[in-house]
C-alpha cells in the first residue's frame, strides 16, 4: 500500500509538472506576440514619423491642400514665400513680358530668393510633403532653393502638386534629382479645387492614414 501510495504521489506531482511547463510555455508563446505586435506598430509609427508639409501657392489652390494633408496628418505647415511676391501680373502666363514668362524663358532668372529656406526643427521630422504648382510642366521654381538648401537624408520625401489640367509629370523626380538626398516617393496630382476625401482617399493609400 505505501508503494502504491508513492507512486501515485509520484504521478501527480509529473503531471503537475507537465501541467506546470505547459502553462508557462503557452504563456511564453503569448508574450512573444504581443512582442510581435508592438514591434509592428512601433515599425509603422517610425516608418512615416513627425511630418512636415512645405508647399508654394501662387493662387491659394496648393494651399488648400498643403493644409488638408497637415491636418490629417498632425503635420506642421511651412510655406515657402519668394522675397518678392508674384502679383497677378506677374503669374499672366499668356503674356509674353510678364514675370513667369520671362522667368520661364530664361532659366537664370529662376533664382527665386525665399524669405526662409529652412523649417524650424528641421533634424525632427522623418516625412516631409512637398507641395507646389505645376509651371509649364515643372514644379513651380520658387520650391528650388528650398529643395537646394535642405538635407533631405535619412527623410522620406512625398510630392503633390494642384493643376487645372497637367499632371504631376516629371516634377517630383527632377526635384529628387535637385536635392541628391532624402527617399523620395511617388506623388499625386490633384486638381485646382481638390476636396478633402481626394486628400484622405491619397493619404489612406499611402498608408498613412487609415
Amino acid at each position: 500500500m505505501k508503494l502504491k501510495k508513492r507512486l501515485v504521489m509520484i504521478l501527480s506531482g509529473v503531471v503537475a509538472l507537465s501541467l506546470l511547463v505547459g502553462c508557462q510555455s503557452n504563456n511564453e508563446e503569448i508574450d512573444k506576440t504581443n512582442e510581435n505586435e508592438q514591434s509592428q506598430t512601433t515599425d509603422t509609427s517610425k516608418e512615416f514619423g513627425n511630418t512636415l508639409v512645405v508647399y508654394y501657392s501662387a493662387t491659394g489652390n496648393t494651399e488648400d491642400v498643403a493644409k488638408m494633408i497637415a491636418e490629417q496628418t498632425d503635420g506642421t505647415l511651412f510655406e515657402i514665400e519668394p522675397k518678392e511676391p508674384y502679383s497677378d501680373d506677374d503669374l499672366n502666363w499668356s503674356d509674353d513680358n510678364s514675370r513667369v514668362s520671362k522667368e520661364h524663358e530664361n532659366e537664370d532668372e529662376r533664382n527665386v530668393e525665399l524669405v526662409s529656406t529652412t523649417a524650424d526643427n528641421w533634424d525632427s521630422y522623418d516625412t516631409v510633403f512637398i507641395g507646389y504648382p505645376i509651371w509649364w510642366g515643372i514644379a513651380a521654381w520658387p520650391v528650388d532653393n528650398f529643395v537646394k538648401n535642405n538635407d533631405f537624408t535619412g527623410k522620406m520625401v512625398i510630392p503633390f502638386c494642384t493643376s487645372s489640367s497637367s499632371g504631376l509629370g516629371q516634377s517630383g523626380e527632377l526635384l529628387a534629382e535637385m536635392a541628391g538626398t532624402g527617399d523620395w516617393q511617388e506623388g499625386q496630382r490633384f486638381r485646382s479645387s481638390a476636396a478633402s476625401s481626394d486628400v484622405q482617399e491619397w493619404l489612406n493609400d499611402l498608408g498613412i492614414t487609415e
